[in-house]
């Protein structure tokens, strides 16, 4: 049985006492509950405090990207290692925002976040291998942009992503890591995606990595990603296939994303 991760991506919101405040607000919600394990990833300026406020408490953190150098002259990255010193978990690596992948058009999008961190399946990949190198759980997105849905090309989409992204990837590192399912068109636009459409694709998702791996696809988890909020996130986590969430801005309200928590592991307990 897989135990589902909720994982709450902050993207660039909160300081690090805004951090810390959050952190004493919301560890009392869900102190005790169990049948989930859950995650913060705030932005890296405010792992430190936030792992100072975590220490105690069954929340995980992890960061929101990383490069794939131990060390060197690469001015703004942050090394695998960096992040394990600062106690994290997780690494969300290959996000949209990150890939430069949108496909909404009525949804503004800054033009400078179009094209700018440049990431794709050959540097994801390099992500993945360099934090599993690290001790660190990769949480690696894929998902299709609209037209691309709208093309029928949503399985070629995430089979490509995810085929490039585990290369070089052990069974017994696949077992252990993440995989975020997250249609571009669904990100912070308040459509969510079909609980049965989502399961389908994720359901797609483990069977490449059966394919790659065998075993691995029964441990690894999938989450779905995508304007999840305290009101949907059970009809997703009836899913046979749906192992957790990758929630954002829905994270940023220590109510609200503890209800998520709540309501995933209710909803984990009654699929059994």
């Amino acid at each position: 049985m897989r135990t589902p991760l909720i994982a709450g991506n902050w993207k660039m919101y909160k300081t690090a006492s805004e951090s810390a405040a959050y952190a004493e607000q919301f560890k009392p919600k869900v102190a005790g509950l169990v049948g989930v394990d859950i995650a913060l990833c705030p932005p890296a300026t405010n792992l430190k405090s936030l792992a100072d406020a975590l220490a105690g408490s069954r929340i995980g953190l992890g960061a929101q990207d990383v490069f794939w150098k131990a060390e060197g002259a690469f001015t703004g990255m942050i090394a695998p290692r960096m992040l394990v010193d600062l106690c994290c978990q997780y690494v969300i690596v290959g996000h949209s925002e990150r890939r430069g992948r949108f496909g909404v058009a009525d949804v503004e999008t800054p033009p400078e976040t179009l094209s700018v961190f440049g990431d794709n399946d050959m540097t994801v990949n390099r992500k993945v291998l360099a934090a599993l190198g690290a001790g660190l759980v990769p949480i690696m997105c894929c998902g299709e942009m609209l037209s691309e849905r709208e093309a029928g090309q949503t399985e070629l989409v995430v089979r490509t992503q995810v085929t490039r992204g585990l290369e070089g990837v052990s069974a017994e590192q696949a077992a252990g890591m993440v995989i975020a399912y997250e249609p571009v068109w669904a990100i912070g636009t308040g459509r969510v995606c079909n609980p049965d459409d989502a399961n389908a694709v994720i359901g797609t998702i483990r069977a490449v990595v059966r394919g790659l791996f065998a075993g691995a696809a029964d441990s690894m988890r999938i989450l779905y990603g995508g304007s999840v909020k305290s009101g949907n996130v059970r009809e997703q986590m009836l899913q046979p296939e749906i192992d957790g969430a990758l929630v954002g801005g829905a994270s940023l309200d220590p109510e609200e994303f503890s209800r998520i928590c709540h309501s995933a592991a209710e909803a984990a307990m009654a699929r059994g």
